[in-house]
């Protein structure tokens, strides 16, 4: 495999787009105004702490793949997504120095030798070159997702708690869904298709459109995984299916009969494998990466069955979670003073490519909404 494909995109496309789709891209209503002026480099500014265009390109160099060759306008775009994440993440920061949360070096460390993996050290180096960034800058990269990580656990996960009663409610709903007629698979998956997709569906609007983009994305998002983003959040936030992503990639229980009509790549990704496994299937320049949730014999299931409760309960927490994060960015966003000259030229520009940096706005119009 290309070295390349094994460097993690760092640009902190990760569990704070999850709820990016829901956030405004520009600005929101400001709880103090901007009094400060701003230099031409100042990409954008959150309640007074500048995001500046080197940290921007910084972000985009970790995260693109240099030799994949991208349209002004592409670039640009791709820069404003990079802007946005790093606008929500200086969110998060704001809070976790409120709350005193902080990354120990240790859990840094050891996030930064598993991104590297078994990569020798001068192979990795070079790749860091042709990017244009250093270790220093993938360290911190790591640093400010585990941050953030680490933000949204506390704040959002560890406050959802689903009741047995609301488990046991979702089980008679939905009872004839665990009468399984023949031997099924209970399977979720996250699709990668390197063409574009007509109907997408998924929260963050990421849609990769080349075999290269493709195979970045399933390495990116195998690394996530490893890294203990689950993998509901990352269907709903990346996979390119509009009928499963919304639904954090489940896909029910699948027969064995439908299974063994599925490309080999396909099978061999879910037929004996243990469930918890995740696997992925690549078949003319996309991957599927597959979860096996379940592996169930025919007959009727109740909550007493294997993984039946668990499962419920999981379905459940995903889905509380994933609201929760929704209103959870939206109304940290909406508390701060947030503006994003970046996106302000391009809108004043009709869609045009700028031909220079942002120009400093001035206190009374930073103000502004």
């Amino acid at each position: 495999m290309n070295c390349a494909t094994l460097i993690p995109r760092f640009c902190v496309r990760s569990l704070v787009l999850v709820a990016a789709g829901a956030v405004a891209a520009c600005s929101s209503k400001p709880a103090t105004p901007v009094v400060a002026p701003v230099s031409a480099d100042t990409w954008a500014t959150v309640s007074g702490h500048a995001i500046m265009k080197e940290e921007v390109d910084k972000a985009y160099r970790r995260a693109q793949e240099p030799a994949q060759a991208l349209s002004p306008e592409e670039t640009l775009t791709a820069k404003l997504n990079v802007l946005n994440d790093l606008i929500v993440q200086e969110l998060l920061f704001s809070k976790a120095r409120a709350l005193n949360i902080d990354v120990a070096q240790a859990d840094l460390d050891a996030a930064y030798a598993n991104a590297k993996k078994n990569i020798p050290d001068e192979a990795y180096q070079q790749e860091l070159t042709r990017r244009n960034v250093s270790a220093d800058d993938m360290r911190e990269g790591l640093r400010r997702e585990l941050l953030a990580q680490k933000v949204l656990a506390q704040e959002v996960g560890a406050k959802v708690v689903v009741a047995d009663q609301e488990i046991a409610d979702f089980f008679a709903a939905n009872k004839p869904q665990f009468n399984i007629p023949e031997e099924s698979y209970r399977l979720a998956q996250i699709v990668i298709t390197p063409v574009r997709e007509r109907q997408l569906a998924n929260s963050t609007g990421d849609d990769v459109t080349t075999p290269q983009e493709a195979t970045a994305k399933a390495q990116m998002l195998m690394d996530r995984l490893k890294a203990g983003t689950t993998f509901s959040e990352l269907a709903a936030g990346y996979s390119e299916d509009p009928e499963s992503a919304p639904r954090g990639g489940d896909l029910g229980f699948v027969p064995l009969s439908r299974l063994k009509q599925a490309p080999a790549q396909l099978r061999d990704a879910v037929l004996n494998k243990a469930p918890g496994s995740v696997n992925v299937a690549t078949l003319n320049g996309g991957h599927t990466i597959v979860l096996v949730m379940g592996h169930e014999m025919a007959g009727q299931r109740d909550l007493a069955s294997p993984g039946v409760r668990d499962g419920i309960s999981q379905t459940l927490r995903a889905r509380k979670e994933q609201l929760l994060r929704v209103a959870y960015l939206t109304a940290v966003r909406t508390d701060a003073s947030i503006v994003n000259y970046l996106a302000r030229q391009v809108v004043e520009a009709k869609g045009q490519v700028p031909s220079a940096a942002p120009a400093a706005a001035a206190p009374a119009a930073a103000a502004s909404k």
